[in-house]
Formats: C-alpha cells, sequence, structure tokens
C-alpha cells in the first residue's frame, strides 16, 4: 500500500544555501526588515530564488515574531447579504489589501457552538458595522485582541447616522404629500435597521408636523403589499417611504396591479439605490449612500486604529443624498377620488 507525503515547506535557509549566502540575509529580505544594508541586487536574487524555489511565507511565525497577523475581522450581524452589503465589504476588502492586511468576515449564530474567530485568527483589529451585543466586547478582550472598533471606552470617530429616512419624508413632503405612510420590512434579521430607520423617518414628520406616520412591516409578497395598500388607501395615504428599494418594488407592483397610478394616486419612495430602482416601470425614487466610497471610510478606519493614523471624517458624500424618479411626483388633488 503506497503512502503519499506532503512536500516539505522551502524555508530561507533552502534559500541561503541555493544562493551561498547568509541565512541572516536572506530573513532580512523576506522579512523586509529596516534598517539593513542589503544591496538591490542581492535583493532581487533573494527574491527571485525564493519565487522559483516555491517559497510561502509563514504567517503564523511571522505574526508571532511581529506581534501582528495583519489580519482584520469584520464581525457582521445576521443581515441579508444585499447588494450594497455586498459592495461595501468589497470595497473595504480591497482597499485593505492594498495596505498588506486580509479582511475576513464573521457571523456569529445565537447557538454559539463554533469557537469565535477572533479566538483563533489573532486578528489584529476586530471590528462591526452595528454596537456590539452585550458582553461581546468583553469577550474579544479577553481573547487578547487589544483593538475593536467601535470601542465602547473610547469613541474615536464621528457618530454614523440614518439621514436617509429623513430625506424620504422631506421629499414627499415638499411635493405636498401629508397622509405619509412608512413601509418596513418583515425579515426578522433587519429588525433593527427597519427600528432604525422608522425611528428616523417618524422623527422627520414629527418636526414638519405631521400626523403619526401609519407603519407596517411588510413581506416581499404580493398579498402582503396588497393588504396594507389596502389598509393604508382607506386611512387616505397618499405616499409611502419604504425601508428599502425591494419594500418599494413590491409595493409598486402590487398598486398598479390593484389599478392605482403610481405615482398619479401614490408616491412611492425606496432607500439604498440598488440596480432594481432603474429598472423597474415607473423607475423609483430612492435614496442614495456611496456604499463603495463607505467600504473605503471603514478600511480607513481599520488602518487608524492598527497604524496609529488620525481617524478619518464622515465625508459629506458619504451621506445619504435623494435620487428622484418617476414613482413620487406632486401630490394630485384627486387622489383619493
Amino acid at each position: 500500500m503506497s503512502q503519499t507525503t506532503s512536500p516539505r515547506r522551502v524555508t530561507a535557509a533552502d534559500i541561503a544555501r541555493s544562493l551561498g549566502i547568509s541565512r541572516a540575509t536572506v530573513g532580512f529580505v523576506l522579512n523586509d526588515t529596516p534598517g539593513q544594508t542589503i544591496s538591490e541586487a542581492t535583493r532581487t536574487r533573494v527574491l527571485d530564488e525564493a519565487k522559483r524555489l516555491g517559497y510561502r511565507t509563514n504567517i503564523a511565525a511571522r505574526a508571532l515574531a511581529s506581534g501582528r497577523s495583519r489580519i482584520v475581522l469584520l464581525v457582521l450581524p445576521d443581515w441579508p447579504l444585499d447588494f450594497n452589503l455586498r459592495r461595501n465589504i468589497e470595497e473595504a476588502s480591497l482597499a485593505l489589501d492594498e495596505a498588506g492586511y486580509a479582511l475576513i468576515t464573521y457571523t456569529p449564530h445565537p447557538t454559539g457552538h463554533a469557537r469565535p474567530l477572533w479566538e483563533t485568527l489573532q486578528p489584529d483589529l476586530v471590528m462591526s458595522m452595528t454596537p456590539w451585543a452585550p458582553g461581546q466586547a468583553a469577550a474579544i478582550r479577553a481573547a487578547g485582541v487589544a483593538r475593536i472598533i467601535p470601542d465602547p471606552e473610547h469613541a474615536t470617530v464621528e457618530e454614523w447616522t440614518e439621514d436617509g429616512p429623513s430625506l424620504q419624508i422631506r421629499h414627499l413632503h415638499d411635493l405636498g404629500h401629508r397622509a405619509i405612510a412608512f413601509a418596513g420590512s418583515a425579515d426578522p434579521r433587519v429588525a433593527d435597521l427597519v427600528r432604525l430607520r422608522r425611528r428616523a423617518a417618524e422623527q422627520a414628520a414629527d418636526s414638519l408636523g405631521l400626523d403619526a406616520l401609519p407603519t407596517d412591516d411588510l413581506e416581499l409578497t404580493d398579498a402582503s403589499a396588497r393588504a396594507a395598500l389596502s389598509t393604508w388607501r382607506a386611512q387616505g395615504v397618499t405616499a409611502v417611504a419604504a425601508y428599502n428599494d425591494d419594500v418599494a418594488g413590491a409595493l409598486v407592483g402590487a398598486a398598479l396591479r390593484t389599478g392605482l397610478s403610481v405615482p398619479g394616486e401614490l408616491s412611492v419612495i425606496g432607500h439604498d439605490d440598488t440596480p432594481l430602482a432603474s429598472m423597474l416601470e415607473p423607475t423609483l425614487s430612492t435614496i442614495r449612500v456611496d456604499t463603495a466610497g463607505l467600504g473605503r471610510f471603514f478600511a480607513d478606519l481599520a488602518l487608524s486604529a492598527v497604524e496609529g493614523r488620525p481617524a478619518p471624517s464622515v465625508a459629506p458624500e458619504l451621506r445619504a443624498t435623494l435620487v428622484e424618479r418617476a414613482s413620487t411626483a406632486p401630490r394630485d388633488a384627486t387622489a383619493l377620488r
């Protein structure tokens, strides 16, 4: 019976032996050790020979020696991995890669049977897009992670706010709508985000002197959208601010199938400016957030923590902006005919 063996890892000593130079010189080149007077020709010879022999850096050994793994662990809530979130993560990953760091995402689950990645990866930083669950920050620190974002003990960056819902309500108000509803999502994974956006919409409505917003959380089904529309139309609602473009699309489709004119009898505005928004007919008015720029912002925030750079500020262009399309229009005096 034959037995296979794994090929032996190429070491710095192998490279030194092949080139006939000292192991220390090879080590200085491979580790890019500062303060060494190694010629460019020797450096090139070492790197070329390392590539020829198939040398691969021992990440664990380098991390042990330097005290840094060059890993950023991003802890995600149990959200649907939608278009904007994917783009946000992709941009953050690219920006960190350019700085020599790997971004790894991790979603803890309520069962908690798996060992948390912050205990096994020894990341330089653990960060989250949302506040930590009770006890989570302490558990990460107990695992030996020195840097976490957000840091409950030190506010290091301008607070991020949800101003998109305020723009939605103000846009509909500016068009003359006074009976406005808020449509959330019934997906339990985004319940916290829905509450955040609903609260922001209600605060905007209150500041404009509007009555309390009728609200409902919709399944992405025609039946759920029709039921909400039926209730709201009986209450005199002429416009709806939706949690996201998917919910807005469901409402537009249900309205058109029941004979309601959009935006003639009902204006609908979404949130996130996903590709869906410009493909629907009528095209969706929505709220745009520069998710690519936001991803780079998160990367800069991570680098400020691990490399001691100044903390980035939230640039004005990263704030939410209104995208006005065909699904919203001035309130028609005959809308409630």
